[in-house]
């Protein structure tokens, strides 16, 4: 029997561009307190969240994927018949089959030749993106791919109940999308993954309501208790201290939530993005969508350690150590 040979591995991968998408529409806690029994402090206080894009009619997670995709590319340089895999995070993706990472690739313009990008969705909720980012990295890491574009896109206001003030003042969409490509030096670390099977029940979006729904209180409680130890595995399977992050990438879950965390990880001091504040909770695309925006705009250093993780709905979560792109960020790029 002949032995299996496979193409030679690539080191790693690296970030070579960032893109971000976001509907026109802002609703602010103001006109929240004219739909429910909600005040601006109240949410403000609990929350730290002072407004969220919301997505019209016909404006779905497709489309907001699209225009963040088109934005990394355009960053990165890479032209997008370059582009070997696809991969979306999303929890509110309007059609079963083709998927949204299908869809992505057909408004690209790609696979109208020989053969396209593989396509692959992601829906592990809030961790999603950074589950995508981990199964790019090892395709290119493996030689299945040179290139990855990876996306979070969400619309989850069309999956709120905006009688409920636990959820409502929550809940947002945009897109955030970034181009990796093989590199000869590692510059993005060990996916760190896993899940929580008792607290599966605990974010649901499901028959019959198909309403987004959580048991707040539990959801704190782990990220209160739980996340610090995950994010230091995440840090410490890139063989890196805590010390060695510059930036503090965690998912948008709510404010009340990213403070602790940084305090807890000893970054309180370093870059810790709150983009929550401005977009509200897009669930798998609040990383990408928040490091877009902040490395756009200059917020966020280039070629440093920064420290991805996220987690949400299944109940799952995931992080990893990136090192920030190494050109200069474009500031001043408007937020679409």
């Amino acid at each position: 029997m002949k032995k299996l040979t496979f193409p030679a591995p690539n080191a790693g991968s690296e970030i070579l561009g960032l893109g971000h998408a976001q509907p026109q529409r802002v609703m602010d806690n103001h006109e929240l307190e004219t739909m429910m029994d909600t005040s601006d402090a109240w949410i403000r206080q609990r929350t730290g969240i002072v407004t969220r894009h919301i997505a019209g009619e016909d404006e779905s997670a497709k489309d907001l994927a699209i225009t963040a995709a088109r934005m990394a590319l355009e960053d990165s340089g890479v032209p997008a018949e370059q582009i070997d895999l696809v991969i979306v995070a999303t929890t509110t993706a309007i059609e079963r089959t083709p998927n949204t990472a299908g869809r992505v690739a057909q408004a690209l313009g790609l696979g109208t030749g020989e053969q396209g990008p593989g396509v692959i969705d992601v829906n592990t909720a809030c961790s999603g993106f950074e589950y995508a980012l981990g199964l790019a990295d090892q395709s290119i890491r493996t030689g299945s791919a040179k290139y990855a574009l990876v996306i979070g896109s969400e619309t989850l206001s069309k999956a709120t109940d905006w009688t409920d003030r636990s959820t409502a003042v929550l809940t947002a969409d945009g897109a955030g999308a970034m181009v990796i490509g093989a590199t000869d030096e590692p510059r993005i670390g060990p996916v760190v993954w896993g899940s929580k099977g008792d607290l599966a029940d605990a974010v649901l979006i499901s028959p019959p309501t198909n309403k987004f729904w959580q048991n707040g209180r539990e959801v704190l409680r782990w990220a209160l208790k739980d996340a610090e130890r995950h994010a230091r595995a995440a840090v410490q399977a890139a063989g890196l201290e805590m010390e060695d992050i510059e930036v503090l990438l965690s998912h948008q879950a709510n404010l009340r939530i990213i403070e602790p965390l940084a305090q807890a990880l000893g970054l309180a001091e370093k870059v810790v993005m709150t983009d929550v504040i401005e977009s509200g909770n897009t669930s798998a695309a609040s990383v990408p969508l928040g490091y877009s925006k902040w490395w756009h705009a200059g917020k966020i250093p280039s070629d440093v350690p920064a420290l991805l993780f996220g987690f949400g709905g299944g109940f799952t979560y995931a992080g990893m150590v990136a090192m920030t792109p190494r050109k200069a960020h474009s500031a001043g790029t408007d937020s679409l």
